[in-house]
């Protein structure tokens, strides 16, 4: 006892000299958050070329549609979730049994020469969507022909759907046009109208000028608009300059033309990331990357074995292929929902790489080397070997070699063909002659996911269902997505789909691509999550500065000096 005392004492001693060569306590200016100010431009090196500033011409035109995506509102817009917001639209309304949707305008909406934005506006705008004679997509110009829209006043209008479609708020995201202004031309002379030159939208930067060379248009000018019924942005002025190319792009930034850039492709890259200079964005791209198997084909027993399938994938280094083939600029797939969507499962199981276990199953199904010799496994006479087309493209040829090589491993002999992309689908995936396929799903502005089209029963004659996965169980969870307007149920739907998608395998998914582009670091307030449209990238551009302030009042911090 006696040494526990000393040790208890002397450790009070050493404690005591410890607080005695402590200094005062001092209070030190801690420097406060920046606050975002108005003023300033903003300038970007837009890759691709000025065609028409109208929502209703710009679907084969990204670089169009960047800008669009400013100049106009649309009744609804969706966040980096594919969640749907109200923009136009203050708010609306679905009936119990999902065709009925009404919608109100907001009171405060207005186009950039003061007159109010009505529901004469959207009738109008749906109008020209149904019009023969204009760029639209066939599949949105049908889409439309069957939906009836009324007017119920000057702010508020319904839409009368056939039947039940959750993902129908798709479908809403369109720039809508001013009727005002455009009424009295036809779909014909909209086409070359003066509007596409000088447009008046309803959105947070109203058009302010061309800029121009040598007879060409390259650039537009765009100001804040004072009115607008959102947040204003604290950017005063945006201009969008054209170039051919990334590296056309990245020259412009260095010889300080601009301060974005609107994509960076794997060429410039490695340039971008060494410059110190640069904030570089990265989100995923609304793009799969997956090998179809025809699950119909008769000779090919072995596709219709979800075993065999899953060691299919197992088998495949999809890391290797996305860092030294694409560049790192991918996201491994999980499944045929994207990631950061609503819809996505968490939990879903992830498939990695193990060739070991792969030749194992394989083996286990009774696949073996035959007595006569080779390479190939085969069963009942049957040898592990197919042909797998793919677009002639370089990147599409180095990937289906690599599958190669990693399938041949597995005593599974693959060979490669290449197609162009509509001899792809018109002549092997449309009339499901194919035995493999090495496909790129572009979802592009389709935020909600609905597999529907690509994975139900009903679409195995005559739809996109390629893989002719006849599975009753995963059908039922689509359809009951498509017919429910509940997004929690929806979720649990999709959830149950991820879950059986995956045990059967039906297709290989590889990877999800991804996009970037880059940004100077004095452009602050800058975020990206993931993208449904390539204009996407720009959805949080109110919220930019490039003027900032500090509080007058600096809050101080306590610190202990020793």
């Amino acid at each position: 006892m006696r040494w526990q005392f000393v040790i208890v004492v002397l450790a009070l001693a050493a404690i005591g000299v410890l607080l005695l060569g402590q200094q005062p306590t001092v209070l030190s200016p801690v420097a406060a958050p920046v606050q975002p100010a108005s003023g300033g431009t903003y300038s970007e090196a837009l890759v691709g070329e000025f065609g028409r500033l109208n929502p209703v011409l710009d679907y084969y035109n990204q670089a169009d549609r960047d800008i669009n995506g400013l100049i106009f509102s649309s009744l609804i817009a969706f966040d980096d979730r594919g969640q749907p917001t109200g923009d136009l639209a203050e708010s609306w309304g679905i009936s119990a049994d999902g065709t009925v949707y009404n919608f109100s305008i907001r009171q405060s909406a207005v186009w950039h020469d003061g007159e109010p934005v009505t529901s004469d506006d959207v009738l109008f705008t749906v109008g020209l969507l149904r019009s023969d004679e204009l760029p639209v997509p066939d599949e949105l110009r049908r889409y439309w022909n069957q939906i009836e829209v009324n007017k119920l006043d000057d702010k508020s209008l319904q839409f009368r759907l056939p039947e039940p479609f959750a993902p129908f708020l798709d479908f809403l995201a369109f720039g809508v046009l001013p009727e005002h202004m455009l009424a009295g031309l036809s779909a014909s002379e909209l086409i070359d109208a003066e509007f596409n030159l000088q447009p008046v939208g309803s959105g947070p930067f109203r058009f302010d000028t061309l800029l121009s060379e040598n007879g060409q248009i390259t650039g537009v000018g765009l100001s804040s608009f004072e009115d607008y019924f959102g947040d204003k942005p604290f950017i005063e002025q945006v201009v969008f300059r054209y170039y051919q190319d990334s590296q056309a792009a990245l020259s412009a930034y260095r010889n300080g033309d601009v301060q974005g850039i609107s994509v960076i492709t794997s060429d410039v890259l490695p340039e971008v990331l060494a410059d110190p200079e640069l904030n570089l964005y990265t989100g995923r791209l609304p793009q799969l990357t997956l090998i179809y198997f025809n699950l119909s084909n008769e000779s090919l027993p072995f596709f219709k074995e979800a075993t065999i399938r899953r060691a299919l994938l197992v088998g495949l280094n999809r890391q290797w292929m996305i860092d030294q083939m694409l560049g790192g600029q991918a996201m491994i797939a999980d499944g045929p929902v994207f990631p950061g969507s609503w819809a996505y499962y968490e939990s879903i199981e992830r498939i990695a790489y193990d060739p070991d276990q792969a030749l194992a199953v394989i083996k286990e199904a009774g696949y073996t080397i035959p007595a006569s010799g080779g390479s190939v496994r085969e069963k009942d006479g049957v040898a592990l070997s197919f042909e797998l087309v793919h677009p002639d493209t370089p990147t599409h040829a180095v990937l289906a070699e690599a599958i190669r090589k990693d399938w041949s491993r597995l005593g599974v002999e693959v060979r490669p063909k290449p197609v162009t992309y509509d001899e792809l689908v018109d002549d092997y995936l449309e009339p499901r002659t194919y035995q493999a396929a090495l496909v790129d799903l572009n979802l592009n502005r389709s935020p909600d996911p609905d597999p529907y089209p690509f994975w139900d029963q009903a679409q195995i004659a005559d739809g996109q269902n390629y893989a002719m996965w006849n599975d009753r169980q995963a059908s039922e969870y689509i359809e009951r997505a498509r017919i429910t307007s509940d997004f929690a149920e929806r979720t649990k739907v999709y959830r149950n789909f991820q879950v059986r998608f995956v045990q059967e395998m039906p297709a290989l998914p590889l990877y999800y691509p991804v996009y970037s582009y880059a940004v100077d670091q004095q452009v602050q307030g800058v975020s990206m999550g993931p993208l449904f449209d390539l204009s996407d990238r720009l959805n949080t551009i109110r919220s930019w500065f490039l003027i900032a302030r500090r509080p007058t009042s600096t809050p101080l911090a306590v610190t202990a000096t020793p």
